[in-house]
């Protein structure tokens, strides 16, 4: 599991998945409810993170941003 990432990334990350779950629910409410299956998706995916260590956002931001690691707030190292 990944103890290590740079502020950056992890403010990049929360407001990625913050943007797509409120894109999820504006889209819910003025085109169709099933929109909601997006947000639905992103928390499955972040529960699943938890237990795999691998996050696609992560994933993508590491190959964008390289891999320069500092240790996060609440990370323990290994």
């Amino acid at each position: 599991m990944e103890a290590y990432r740079s502020k950056t990334k992890v403010r990049m990350h929360d407001g990625i998945v913050g943007a797509i779950y409120l894109l999820s629910i504006i889209l819910a409410f003025t085109v169709n409810i099933q929109w909601l299956y997006l947000a639905g998706a992103v928390a499955v995916l972040q529960i699943l993170s938890t237990f795999t260590g691998f996050c696609p956002v992560y994933f993508m931001l590491d190959k964008m941003m390289g891999e320069k690691k500092t240790k996060t707030a609440g990370a323990k190292p290994l």
